[in-house]
Formats: C-alpha cells, structure tokens, sequence
C-alpha cells in the first residue's frame, strides 16, 4: 500500500505542508525555505490578481493527486462552479505537501499511454488565503473536498483559522474584521448525508448491483487519527445502502475492522461466495489508492504467503478468493450526481464568524 507508515515522514510531510512546498528540493536551508515561501506566495498572489473578476472566492480544497485522470476530474469540477456560482472567483488547491511536491515535478509525467501526467502547480490553502486576503475578498467560501469529515478535514479548517487569526500578522486587521468566512462540508458531513450519498449511489450502480457484489474502498483513519469520530460514515453508508440492496458493502484502507478482509468476511456472512465483484474508489478522485491498493494487478500486488497482508490489492486479493473482479477507475467528483452533493454543501455552507475572536475576544 502507498501510505505513510513512519511518524517522522509524517511530521515532516507535516512541516513541509505548512511551508507549502510545491517542488521536490535537497536545499533543506532555512533560507532557502524562506525563499521558496516567498516565490510560491508570489505565484498565487499573481494568478489571484490575473484572475479576480469578482468580491466573492471559492476556495476547493481537496487531498492531492498525481495522476492526470485526477488533474482531469479537478479540472472538471472548478468548471462545474464557475457554472454553479457564476458570481464567484473559483480556485483549486491541495493539502498534501506530498502530492503537491509530486504533481510539481511531475511524477507520471513519463508514464506510457495517453494518459501521463502533466506538471502541476497546485499550492496549499495557506497561500491562497492569504492571496485572497492581499486582494481583499468580501466573502471566501473554503469547500472541502474530503468524503468524510476526518484529518484532513480538520487541517482545512486549522488553515482558515489560521488565516483569520492573521498567524503571520502581514493581513490588514481591519479587513479581518469585516470578511465574510464560510466552509463548505465534506461529502458526508452528517447522517442526512449518508443516506443522500447512497441513494445518489444506488442510482449510478443498479445495474451492477443485480448481477453481484459492488464493493466500495474508501481510505479511512486509524484510530489514532480518527478526528470526530468520523470513520462510522463508512459503516453507516454500507448499511443505507445495503437497506437497498444487500450487494453493496464499503470497505477502507486504514479504518480498524473494515479492511478488505473484513469485507470479505461480511460478504461470506452474507452468503456471497463467488460470481461477480465490482469495485469503486470511495474517494473524491481515483488517484494512489484506486490505481494500487485497489486496482493493482499481478505478482506486485500479491503476496501468497500473506494473504491478508495490507499490501495485496482489493483486486488481487478476491481475485484469489475466486471472484471475477472488474475495477472502475472513475472517482466521486467525476460522477456529475454526486459532485452536485458536495455543491449543495457550497450552497449552504457554515458561517465561521467565530474563528476572529481569539485574536479580538473583546470585540
């Protein structure tokens, strides 16, 4: 599996998010980091100037990706909001200093086929914040773009508190006082949500759902980042949906207890011991994840001593359990119905008129 397993590559993906790196440098200099800071700022301080036609910003914020399918499906959904909200400025950004660092220097730029990556810039929030600060927005509106309301999710919102309580002190105070901060929630913020999902869900994948199973592999948290309790969403989308078809079940990357081997034992439970499975990335795009962890073929992604090893495929593995396996390479935000759920969620965002008074609590 592609995930970060040490704690000190994780702190230090930590400390490069908050720097915003977006390229891959062995200059580990202080001041070359502030240089660096100072030249992507630059970069987002010039496309918000270039770009601003309006008094009102929408900001999506989504984990990151490397793969042009993904480059694809951001581009697609910042097009889908200008349409929506034709009054507003709309920006894509990334959270993962990771993906960031990738997509700069091109990571599948030499892959085979039509579809290798190209370069992309995609800077973090803190730079567009601050950007839209510089150009003075009335009213920002920060989307998330995360399925559930876990970690990343609350980095997203450590970045608008950040950018409210001015943690650089270079922000105008008075212009502080007065914006208008709103954020949109994850797709599955809520219960209503859920059942809204998989009502959405059920529509696009019916006709696969008769002839089988149709399994869904989200990416979870582990316990120790499971921020709000979130990874029950997942658990209750499975039940919402098996309410309208006992074929489908959902599954995760990192969630305790619902891991592919889990979800092959609630399938046998449920007496599906072979024919057809079916599989889609719960996941806002189909990016690491999807192509690895999940769609992954052959002796790479299989290991026969250690079946239930984390590192053998979704598609490897009940492949070996003796179904046919069909894997569908297409993220949420690519499917037009459910990008429309996270637009609702721009629609009626949470108003953050509280997050200045820390730094004003008299006011």
């Amino acid at each position: 599996m592609m995930k970060i397993k040490s704690l000190t590559i994780a702190l230090l993906a930590s400390l490069a998010m908050a720097a915003g790196f977006n390229s891959c440098s062995d200059d580990e200099e202080t001041g070359s980091v502030a240089n660096n800071y100072t030249i992507y700022q630059s970069a987002v301080d010039n496309k918000v100037i270039a770009n601003k036609k309006h008094d009102k910003a929408i900001l999506l914020v989504a984990f990151g990706s490397t793969w042009q399918n993904s480059f694809k499906a951001f581009d697609k959904t910042v097009e889908a909001y200008k349409k929506q909200f034709k009054d507003c400025d709309v920006y894509m950004s990334f959270s993962s200093a990771i993906c960031i660092n990738r997509a700069a220097a091109g990571e599948h730029a030499n892959d085979k086929g039509e579809d290798k990556a190209e370069i992309r810039n995609y800077y973090a929030p803190n730079f567009w914040l601050h950007a839209f600060g510089s150009a003075r927005y009335k009213e920002i509106t920060v989307q998330s773009l995360q399925v559930i309301p876990g970690e990343e999710y609350s980095r997203v919102i450590n970045y608008i508190k950040d950018f409210a309580n001015n943690s650089l002190g270079d922000l105008n105070d008075q212009y502080l006082k007065t914006v208008t901060l709103k954020l949109g929630t994850p797709l599955l913020n809520n219960t209503d949500d859920v059942a809204k999902v998989a009502k959405t869900i059920n529509k696009l994948c019916s006709s696969e759902a008769k002839k089988g199973v149709v399994a869904f592999m989200g990416h979870g948290n582990p316990d120790s980042y499971d921020t709000y309790k979130a990874n029950v969403r997942y658990t209750q989308l499975e039940e919402q949906l098996q309410k309208i078809n006992k074929n489908y079940f959902v599954g995760t990357v990192d969630m305790p207890d619902n891991y592919k081997q889990d979800v092959y034992a609630r399938m046998k439970e449920a007496g599906f011991e072979k024919g057809n499975v079916v599989l889609y990335p719960l996941m806002s795009i189909a990016g690491d994840h999807a192509h690895n962890d999940m769609a992954g073929e052959g002796d790479e992604y299989w290991d026969a001593e250690d079946e239930e090893s984390e590192d053998n495929s979704w598609n490897e593995y009940f492949s070996h359990k003796g179904y046919k396996v069909n894997s569908h390479m297409i993220g949420l935000l690519e499917q037009e119905e459910i990008r429309n759920l996270w637009i609702e969620h721009t629609k009626n965002p949470v108003e953050l008129e509280d997050y200045y008074h820390s730094m004003y609590p008299e006011d």
